[in-house]
C-alpha cells in the first residue's frame, strides 16, 4: 500500500466525523462519558468541583443504601491531629478544584467510571470544630455508616489521623491488611495526653484489633523520626525505606506487597508527605529523598487486583504550595486506588 492510499483511507474514515467519534471500543467508552453532541465536552473550568468529575450526590447519606452507590467518595476536612504544620483540613478542597484526572487509567486499560455507581457525598458532617476526640468520633460513626450500606468509602483527608477512625469502620469485623505509602510510619504513642494524632493511628488500629500488622506493608519510610516507629518492627509489620526503593526496584517491592498482604481484605492509605517535596510540597510534614509520582503509580498499577475495600489520600495542605502539585499528585493517586477498589468490586461480584 502506497502512502497515498493510507492517506486515502485515513480521510474516508476520519475526513468529516466529529471528534466525540471513536471507533476502538474501550475508547469508545471514555468517549461516550466525556462527550455529548458530536464533539461537545464540558469545560473542565466548569460547574462546581467534584472528587474525580463524580456526580454530587451530598442526599446519599441520608438514603438506607446511600442510592445504591458502589463507591463513595467523602472529604473529611479535619486537621486537629497534626504536629507540625496545619492545613490539611484544606485538602478535599484542593483536591476537588484539580481538573482532567482520569476517565481512562492508560496502563490497566481501565474506565472504573463506567463499572459502577461511584459519587462525591460532599464533605463528612462534623459536630465540633475544636473537638479532636469528638471529631473521631464522629469519623467512626459515618464511616460506620457507610460500610454498613455496603458501599465502599475512598477518602480525602484531612490528617492521616483519620485513617486510625475510618479503620474503625472497614476492621469492625475483622482486622484488614494495609497497604501504607507514606514518609512516616504512625506507629507512635500516645503525645501530650492525646491519642487522636497523626502520628500513632496504626499502632491504635493494632491495639483495638482492627488492623492486622503482619498484613501491613508501609512503603516510603524516611526521616528523623525512625526512632519513633519501634512498634511497626515489634508488630511484625513490614517497612520499605524510601532509600531501598532503588535497590529493591519498585517490581521487587510489588512483588514483596502481594506476598505480605495476600488474598485477604485490605485498606489502601496514601499520606501526600511520601513523595518527596520536590513533588509534592504542599505537606505539613515534608521529608527529603522521597518517592517520586512515577515510582508510586508503578506500585498503584502493579497491586491493582488486591481485595481493596476502602483508601484514602491524605494530608495535603494546599497553601505551602502555589502550584497545586501536590494536589495534582493526590487527585492522580485518589483515581488509582479507584481503580483498585473498582476491580476488587467487580471481583467480589464475579464481573
Amino acid at each position: 500500500m502506497s502512502d497515498q492510499e493510507k492517506l486515502e483511507r485515513l480521510r474516508a474514515k476520519y475526513g468529516s466525523i466529529a471528534g466525540g467519534v471513536i471507533f476502538d471500543p474501550t475508547f469508545k467508552r471514555v468517549a461516550e462519558l466525556q462527550f455529548k453532541g458530536g464533539d461537545k465536552r464540558v469545560w473542565p473550568w466548569a460547574n462546581p468541583a467534584m472528587l474525580l468529575d463524580a456526580p454530587y450526590r451530598p442526599d446519599a447519606p441520608e438514603l438506607p443504601d446511600f442510592g445504591g452507590l458502589d463507591i463513595a467518595l467523602i472529604g473529611v476536612p479535619m486537621d486537629l491531629g497534626v504536629t507540625n504544620r496545619a492545613g490539611a483540613r484544606l485538602g478535599p478542597r484542593a483536591v476537588r478544584a484539580i481538573e482532567r484526572i482520569g476517565p481512562y487509567e492508560h496502563v490497566l486499560g481501565m474506565v472504573p467510571s463506567a463499572d459502577v455507581n461511584v459519587a462525591d457525598i460532599g464533605d463528612m458532617p462534623f459536630t465540633s470544630r475544636f473537638s479532636l476526640e469528638q471529631c473521631h468520633a464522629d469519623i467512626e460513626a459515618f464511616f460506620k455508616k457507610v460500610v454498613a450500606a455496603g458501599v465502599i468509602p475512598l477518602a480525602v483527608g484531612g490528617d492521616h489521623s483519620i485513617t486510625g477512625s475510618i479503620l474503625k469502620a472497614v476492621g469492625e469485623k475483622r482486622p484488614v491488611g494495609m497497604l501504607h505509602i507514606d514518609a512516616h510510619c504512625d506507629t507512635s504513642g500516645v503525645y501530650e495526653g492525646s491519642k487522636f494524632h497523626h502520628g500513632g493511628p496504626f499502632r491504635k488500629a493494632v491495639l483495638d484489633g482492627t488492623l492486622d500488622p503482619e498484613r501491613t506493608i508501609q512503603i516510603g519510610i524516611r526521616g528523623g523520626a525512625e526512632f519513633l516507629w519501634e512498634f511497626s518492627y515489634e508488630s511484625g509489620m513490614t517497612v520499605v525505606h524510601a532509600e531501598e526503593v532503588t535497590g529493591m526496584g519498585v517490581p521487587a517491592i510489588i512483588e514483596k506487597a502481594k506476598q505480605v498482604l495476600g488474598t485477604g481484605p485490605v485498606y489502601v492509605s496514601f499520606d501526600v508527605d511520601s513523595l518527596d517535596p520536590a513533588f509534592a510540597p504542599g505537606t505539613g510534614t515534608p521529608e527529603i529523598g522521597g518517592l517520586t509520582t512515577r515510582e508510586v503509580l508503578e506500585i498503584f498499577r502493579g497491586l491493582n487486583g488486591l481485595d481493596v475495600i476502602g483508601g484514602d489520600v491524605v494530608e495535603v495542605a494546599p497553601q505551602y504550595d502555589a502550584t497545586s502539585n501536590t494536589a495534582h499528585a493526590g487527585a492522580q493517586m485518589l483515581f488509582e486506588i479507584f481503580c483498585m477498589a473498582v476491580t476488587a468490586h467487580q471481583a467480589r461480584r464475579g464481573a
